[in-house]
């Protein structure tokens, strides 16, 4: 696109602004959206619009009108359609207009269900109708819902591959349920696969954390082809580690060393000894390899077992967990050593479900984290290599 048309289309964002004011955000982000779903379609192409060019791969095939809901308003789009294309070539859609669109859907429907089912308050209307710009009728949730579950189900229940390693956490949402208030428990997993992507494996939603949870869902992963890990990697959840030892009983687990850190600091006997304390055990986690971790806990019990007696008991129990990813790799050792990829996973959730507040059901909850987590997967599983495996 030329600048000449840069200045236009700017020119018609502000005129529609100033004419319209607010009321007219949603035109003025369909003229910018517009905009740049035909430089997609020109870079797709290999040439703009009149354009002559060798590296052309089709023609320009007009446009087609559609109209969107926001939280600006009803936003009218005329999507780029292409024509001409090599036999066998995957089709032109713009990236802009599917990236986020599931999580999104899932959000509104999540409050939408609220407000129908009485759940909501005075508060939760007023952020349905600002979200989502529209109000809902129960047909239009039901119609919706059968449409994204439909989606979310069929990613969840994909095939799976080689998975060189496995990370586990959980996170608690509240939800009503039998007419109470109550924390509901999501499970989720990544994993590295054989290529060194990360991808997101799968979610559960369950009343509890409780091994026949966990077991569920690890058996859910391995009956959908997930085979070749080489670790798990997870903070010490006993139901977790029971479904560990019935489902994967031969797979080397890592307990988180950041859970290990905090835990820590509850035997610490003086607060003026946290610090040095959590610099130790530091010490011990970033050895160079399993011969020095081992000794640098030897002098840690050493050094505190008069002073910190319980702390070094409890050491001496727990750290050794924290120590199996010394079998791996010098180059796999640092982000493998922590549970912290999921966390860092666990926060967005957090970011959009802190907007619905609570959940009506199980499911309503599981369909916006599913959403949420197809859409990270889709960024990590087409991004940048997350370990190198030919260093294995």
């Amino acid at each position: 696109m030329t600048h000449h048309e840069d200045d236009t289309t700017i020119e018609r964002v502000m005129e529609t602004l100033i004419e319209n004011g607010l009321d007219g955000m949603g035109e003025a982000v369909g003229i910018l959206y517009n905009a740049a779903m035909e430089i997609e379609r020109a870079k797709f192409l290999g040439a703009g619009r009149y354009e002559r060019s060798e590296n052309r791969i089709g023609q320009s095939n007009g446009f087609k009108n559609k109209t969107i809901k926001s939280r600006v308003g009803k936003i009218p789009l005329k999507i780029p359609q292409v024509r001409g294309l090599p036999e066998g070539s995957v089709g032109f859609y713009p990236k802009s207009l599917t990236k986020g669109i599931r999580s999104e859907r899932a959000l509104k429907l999540a409050l939408a269900e609220m407000y129908i089912h009485g759940v909501s308050t005075r508060r939760v209307t007023n952020i349905t109708k600002e979200l989502c710009g529209i109000e809902f009728s129960s047909s239009d949730v039901s119609r919706a819902t059968q449409l994204l579950d439909d989606e979310v189900k069929s990613w969840r229940n994909r095939q799976l591959g080689n998975i060189k390693y496995l990370v586990l956490d959980a996170r608690y949402e509240k939800i009503r349920h039998g007419g109470s208030v109550i924390d509901c428990a999501v499970l989720v997993a990544i994993g590295v696969a054989e290529n060194g992507k990360r991808t997101v494996l799968g979610t559960s939603v369950a009343l509890s954390e409780a091994e026949v949870h966990w077991r569920s869902f690890l058996m859910s992963l391995l009956d959908r082809g997930m085979h070749g890990i080489k670790m798990v990697v997870s903070d010490d959840h006993k139901g977790l580690k029971k479904a560990l030892q019935s489902t994967m009983p031969s797979v080397p687990w890592q307990r988180c060393q950041c859970h290990l850190q905090r835990n820590a600091q509850a035997y610490v006997p003086k607060v003026a000894m946290k610090e040095k304390v959590a610099g130790d055990l530091r010490r011990i986690f970033t050895s160079g390899d399993r011969q020095e971790a081992d000794q640098g806990l030897k002098n840690f019990v050493e050094k505190y077992g008069k002073s910190a007696p319980s702390l070094t008991e409890w050491a001496e129990n727990n750290i050794p967990e924290g120590l199996t990813v010394f079998q791996l790799p010098v180059s796999h050792q640092k982000r493998m050593r922590t549970s912290n990829s999921i966390e860092r996973l666990n926060k967005e959730i957090k970011r959009r479900t802190r907007v619905a507040t609570l959940f009506p059901n199980e499911a309503s909850l599981l369909r916006l984290v599913s959403a949420i987590l197809a859409e990270i997967s889709d960024d990590w599983e087409t991004g940048k290599v997350y370990l190198n495996m030919e260093t294995e």
